[in-house]
């Protein structure tokens, strides 16, 4: 079974993304549905977006869930067998999802395939020991980045006990997680060379509130690492692991707390909090402030 054009629906999450969000859907061939799942309720972006795009749905959450569950929120309304995931600072180039759709003709089976960042030096995949990536034909991998991954719905929902994101991530390493159940399920995982994307990295949430996604990217992400390491290898290994960092944000906290630099002290309190809350088996619960 192949991707037919009609059986793929696009499913993007966005957070203050006004500025980059128009570029991505004029991206998208006008052929595909847009689901968007828009995390800052933001009324006036849904009635712009679905005004402008017709084949665009744009859904309110009532609160900021994040990338995971907002992805699932995004899949739970898709009617199609495929889904491709992408971020909203994602360009798709011309033939980014004719490429995918030849190349899953050639693959005999996936659970999940991926077009392959522009960037080489900031590739979107990692592959297993001893294996190479092909130039041309598209390659197995051990995992890909959540900015861009379409599913095999079908496929992936009839797998024992499958759930898509975890919705415990708020943001970081869901995707890997993802991923390492998919391979645990003996399920396939691909990157197609000949479809390419340019992602920006970073430039999903308006640039306004630069400094609180920056609080919040760290207190996320060692929570996020401490949690992934509990889940796949236990609690002594995600203590072991994420200790060296969180003594050098303690260190780090109380040197700029001395010479009163305020945004680096908050920084690396935001470190130190992460990895004490999922120490103790807190829940991923810091959100940024957008409203002060």
């Amino acid at each position: 079974m192949y991707i037919k054009k009609e059986d793929l629906t696009i499913v993007i999450v966005t957070f203050e993304s006004e500025h980059v969000i128009h570029e991505c859907i004029k991206s998208i061939d006008v052929e595909l549905d847009i689901i968007i799942i828009d995390n800052s309720n933001n009324f006036k972006l849904k009635n712009q977006i679905e005004k402008k795009y017709k084949n665009t749905k744009c859904i309110l959450s009532s609160e900021n869930l994040g990338m995971g569950p907002g992805n699932n929120l995004g899949i739970e309304n898709v009617k199609t067998n495929y889904a491709l995931i992408i971020n909203p600072d994602v360009i798709l180039e011309k033939n980014t999802i004719n490429e995918l759709i030849e190349a899953s003709k050639k693959i005999d089976k996936f659970a999940i395939i991926a077009p392959i960042s522009d960037n080489r030096d900031y590739p979107n995949y990692k592959l297993f020991k001893k294996t190479f990536s092909s130039n041309i034909n598209p390659f197995k991998v051990k995992s890909i980045d959540g900015f861009a991954m379409l599913f095999n719905l079908k496929r992936l929902k009839e797998i024992k006990n499958f759930y898509f994101f975890d919705e415990n991530f708020f943001l970081y390493l869901e995707n890997d997680d993802l991923c390492k159940r998919v391979n645990a399920s003996n399920e396939d995982i691909y990157v197609v060379p000949k479809s390419k994307i340019k992602h920006f990295g970073g430039k999903a949430v308006n640039q306004l509130y630069k400094f609180e996604i920056e609080l919040s990217r760290n207190w996320h992400w060692i929570w996020s690492k401490f949690y992934f390491n509990k889940k796949h290898y236990g609690f002594i290994f995600a203590f072991m692991n994420g200790l060296p960092s969180f003594l050098s944000a303690m260190i780090k906290f109380c040197i700029y707390f001395i010479f009163n630099n305020q945004k680096k002290k908050k920084i690396y309190y935001n470190r130190c909090s992460g990895f004490l809350n999922a120490l103790f088996g807190r829940k991923s619960f810091y959100r940024p402030n957008i409203n002060s």
